[in-house]
């Protein structure tokens, strides 16, 4: 009982049902020896688990807006609940891969680090890198936790806000109590800090920690925790070694580079697969009429990575997220070179450099438009400069998997925070007809424990 009970938190559906013993066989099978050092190396390429991360954030944000009645009657119920931000998204038997995917890929994490400092066969130099990668995965997993389950960090109230359990070893009888998210934050920065001087600056694939990625996840949590000075030194740090951007203007006539050869990841991340395929996570994301008046029809943004829901379903209105149709593949979450020139740019401007800010800023956009469409930012009475960043934040980020964080982190800030409202056309037991809101700081922000790990493992309370 216990270690299915630690299984359900821990591992995937598949070793869940199969046990320990299954687990073991896959670093074993063929000629591998056990206890080898190379078997780790199989297991951290593992992007089956390791490269995937949440999906629903996307649906949930202010970018998507499913007002048209065909496209509500075709969600299945959990994205109905989702999407209306019901104090369930699950029933009792419903599994949330929100949940599952990032502590899949701990559990192969912490594999990792329990078990390769004794492992043979290996230098130790290759063995230093294996567990920097292994803490690079697992900060990333626990940062997607984090900020999906858990309040917005706040110096305030971290040290007593629920974040999630946290796990650091595959002990069975591991405690699975939800730490305060000020030591789950504490957690991700002492693994990437760990990692850093142990990855190579460069790697084959995206899919491999680098340092670089290292950096550009450290840029990102502290900006999620609003300290923006180690914030724009680690962006500055992953912009160092990577900094290529692509010239949009060059994909109006040849063919998108796929996600492995896309030279602005620095690490790929993929939407788990809550949603069944490509084509119908594209037919869910219909982009809210607020984001497309922002986005604006001359930015290659709108003409590349959106187009007509009538391309995919001819009853379906609006325009939605097309960049998966476009690559034929999942969109990347994971950090980019776009993602650190961003966070550079909103940190000058909250530290009161406006003009380096939109120098920033005016580096990216220059790759986003067709020259005679193109026009430098510049800040006028009505916009400060931090304004004009979030602004461009959101059109180079949408459906990537940021805007929820940031719709949580940014309504701390009075000036900042926005309520939001969706109304919902179809009458079910699921999900009644009528209009939703979402109030800054409301509870609905923290998405529901999922059921099935809640009733095997009690000591999970529920959010509010």
């Amino acid at each position: 009982m216990q270690l299915l009970r630690s299984l359900a938190l821990l591992a995937p559906a598949a070793l869940l049902l199969a046990g320990c013993k299954d687990y073991v066989d896959i670093k074993t099978q063929g000629t591998l020896i056990p206890s080898e050092t190379v078997n780790y190396r199989y297991l951290l390429n593992n992007t089956g688990v390791l490269e995937r991360t949440v999906s629903l954030p996307d649906l949930t944000s202010d970018d998507v807006e499913i007002s048209d009645l065909a496209q509500q009657r075709a969600l299945p119920n959990f994205l109905a609940r989702a999407y209306t931000w019901q104090p369930a998204f699950y029933d009792g038997t419903e599994t949330d891969q929100d949940w599952n995917t990032p502590y899949a890929a701990i559990f192969y994490a912490n594999t990792v680090l329990g078990e390769v400092p004794a492992s043979t066969g290996g230098t130790e130099a290759d063995k230093q890198q294996l567990l920097a990668e292994a803490r690079v995965h697992r900060a990333a997993a626990y940062l997607a936790l984090v900020n999906c389950y858990a309040k917005a960090y706040s110096s305030a109230s971290a040290a007593t806000d629920l974040g999630v359990p946290l796990v650091l070893t595959t002990e069975v009888n591991a405690d699975l109590t939800r730490q305060p998210v000020q030591a789950v934050y504490g957690q991700i920065i002492q693994d990437l800090q760990a990692a850093v001087p142990n990855l190579p600056t460069t790697t084959p694939y995206n899919t491999q920690p680098s340092r670089a990625a290292a950096y550009a996840l450290l840029a990102r949590t502290y900006l999620l925790m609003g300290d923006y000075g180690q914030a724009r030194q680690n962006a500055e740090s992953a912009l160092a070694i990577k900094s290529t951007l692509l010239d949009l203007n060059s994909y109006l006539t040849t063919t998108y580079p796929r996600r492995v050869n896309d030279p602005e990841i620095i690490l790929s991340k993929v939407a788990n697969a809550q949603f069944a395929s490509v084509s119908s996570i594209s037919t869910v994301l219909r982009l809210s009429p607020d984001l497309l008046s922002l986005l604006g029809t001359a930015d290659l943004r709108y003409t590349l990575f959106t187009r007509p829901a009538s391309s995919v379903a001819a009853t379906y209105t609006g325009r939605i997220f097309a960049k998966e149709l476009l690559t034929s593949e999942p969109r990347n979450l994971g950090p980019s070179v776009p993602e650190m020139l961003l966070i550079r740019a909103e940190c000058q401007a909250r530290q009161g450099d406006g003009p380096g800010a939109l120098t920033t800023l005016n580096t990216l956009r220059a790759k986003r438009f067709r020259p005679a469409d193109y026009v430098a930012l510049t800040t006028t009475n009505a916009r400060t400069p931090l304004q004009v960043v979030l602004d461009e934040r959101r059109r180079e980020l949408f459906c990537r998997g940021f805007r929820w964080f940031d719709q949580k982190r940014l309504n701390q800030d009075p000036a900042l925070a926005q309520s939001e409202a969706r109304v919902w056309q179809v009458t079910t037991s699921v999900v009644p007809a009528g209009t939703y809101t979402l109030a800054p700081g409301a509870d609905r922000y923290l998405f529901p424990i999922p059921p099935i790990p809640q009733r095997l493992n009690p000591e999970i309370v529920s959010n509010p």
